[in-house]
C-alpha cells in the first residue's frame, strides 16, 4: 500500500478551508491601514507575503514556521550525536524570506519565535548554541538583520523534549515598480532553481517512512549518494534572496515566483489567474526523493504534488529574458534552467510534466 501526505496526518483540503476563512475575516481589517497611511493592494491575499501600500514603496510581511522538521534533527542527535541545530536553524530563515521575497520585497528584518514544553531544553549548550548561530547565518545569507523574538514555554501544548520554531520578517519594495504583480503572460518561460532537498515542507510523511525503516534515519539512501536518510533530510534549505536581489539590480523583470513548497508542484499554479504551465525539462528526480519514493512506497503522482522534487524556487519571466535570468541564478550560487513554458488553453488551469505523465488540474489547488 503506498503512503500519502494524508496517511501521516496532514490534509490540505481541511488546511486550505482555514486559510481561506482566514482571508476572508482578515480582508474587513484592510480599512485599518488607512490611519497609518497605507492601503491594500489587489490580490494580496491568498499569495505568499502580505504587502501594505504607500505613496513611494511597499512594505511586505510574512509569518512562517519550520514544521516538524526538528524532530528529525532530535531522532538523529539522539542516534548518532549529529547535531543538525545550526541547519534547522537557517531552514527555519529560509522558509520565511523565501516567502517575502515572492512580492518582490527584500528581508529588513527576521524575528525567532523558539516555543519549548520546559526552559530545560536550552541547557543542552551544544544544541542551543547551533540554533543561535545557525539564525544568525540565515540573516546574514538573506541580507536581514536578526531583530529580535520569542521564547515562550508552553506545557502541556508542546512536549518537554521539543521546540516549536517559526518566525516572521518586514521586507521592503522600493522603488515600487520592483513588485512582482503576477503579469504572467502566454509564452513565458519557466525558470527552476534547485532546492537542497526535502527543505521544509513534506516532513510529516519523511517522519513516516522513517518509522518503517529497520535503521530508520541511519539507512543509506543509495542511487549514488553517500548519505543516510537523516543526513540527507536534515540538509539545510537554499535562501533564495540573492537571486530576487540580482535579477533587481540587473534590471531583469520576474513576472511572477513561486516558492516550492507545501502542495509541491501544485505550487507553480498558485497564480489566481487560469494558465497551462509545461514542464518540458524537469530532470531526474535527486536519490533522496527516489529513496523515499522506493521506501514509502509513494507513487509518482502523490510525490510531485507533496515534495519539491528537486525544485526550490520558480520563476516566470519573458522568453527574451529567460537566459539572463538563469545566469543571475548561476551567478549567486543556485543550479537553474529553463524548465517550461506558461501557454493559455481558454481557461484551463493546471500544471502538466508530459515526460512523466503527470497532469494536476485547479482544482487540486485551493489556497484562495
Amino acid at each position: 500500500m503506498s503512503l500519502s501526505y494524508e496517511s501521516s496526518g496532514v490534509n490540505y483540503d481541511q488546511l486550505d478551508a482555514f486559510k481561506r476563512a482566514c482571508q476572508k475575516a482578515a480582508k474587513t481589517t484592510a480599512p485599518m491601514l488607512t490611519s497609518h497611511g497605507y492601503a491594500e493592494p489587489a490580490n494580496t491575499r491568498g499569495e505568499s507575503c502580505y504587502l501594505m501600500e504607500a505613496e513611494d514603496h511597499f512594505l511586505a510581511h510574512v509569518e512562517e514556521g519550520l514544521g516538524t522538521k526538528n524532530l528529525v534533527a532530535d531522532a538523529v542527535y539522539a542516534a548518532t550525536g549529529k547535531n543538525f541545530y545550526r541547519e534547522i536553524s537557517i531552514d527555519t530563515v529560509a522558509t520565511i524570506v523565501n516567502d517575502l521575497i515572492t512580492c518582490g520585497a527584500l528581508p529588513i528584518s527576521v524575528a525567532m519565535h523558539a516555543a519549548v514544553g520546559e526552559s530545560a531544553w536550552f541547557t543542552d549548550e551544544a544544541r542551543m548554541q547551533s540554533l543561535v548561530e545557525g539564525w544568525a547565518a540565515g540573516c546574514r545569507k538573506a541580507g536581514a538583520v536578526w531583530g529580535g523574538g520569542e521564547t515562550p514555554t508552553l506545557r502541556g501544548i508542546v512536549k518537554a523534549e521539543a521546540i516549536v520554531l517559526a518566525g516572521s520578517a518586514v521586507g521592503k519594495i522600493s522603488p515600487k515598480s520592483r513588485r512582482i504583480t503576477g503579469d504572467v503572460r502566454a509564452g513565458d518561460a519557466i525558470i527552476f532553481l534547485a532546492s537542497t532537498g526535502v527543505q521544509t515542507n513534506g516532513l510529516s510523511l519523511c517522519r513516516l517512512i522513517a518509522d518503517k525503516l529497520p535503521e530508520s534515519y541511519q539507512t543509506p539512501i543509495g542511487h549514488g549518494d553517500a548519505r543516510t536518510y537523516g543526513e540527507a533530510l536534515l540538509a539545510a534549505s537554499a535562501i533564495y534572496v540573492d537571486f530576487v536581489g540580482e535579477c533587481q539590480k540587473a534590471g531583469l523583470k520576474l513576472n511572477y515566483v513561486s516558492h516550492v513548497t507545501g502542495h509541491g508542484w501544485r505550487k507553480l499554479m498558485r497564480l489566481d489567474e487560469p494558465f497551462v504551465y509545461e514542464i518540458t525539462e524537469p530532470r531526474e528526480a535527486p536519490a533522496l526523493f527516489k529513496f523515499m519514493m522506493e521506501a514509502g512506497p509513494i507513487t509518482l503522482r502523490e510525490a510531485y504534488a507533496t515534495f519539491n522534487m528537486g525544485i526550490g524556487f520558480a520563476a516566470y519571466v519573458a522568453p527574451e529574458t529567460a537566459d539572463a535570468v538563469v545566469a543571475a541564478a548561476k551567478s549567486c550560487g543556485h543550479d537553474a534552467w529553463i524548465a517550461g513554458t506558461v501557454r493559455k488553453d481558454g481557461e484551463k488551469k493546471a500544471v502538466v510534466i508530459p515526460s512523466l505523465g503527470l497532469d494536476y488540474d485547479g482544482s487540486t489547488l485551493q489556497v484562495r
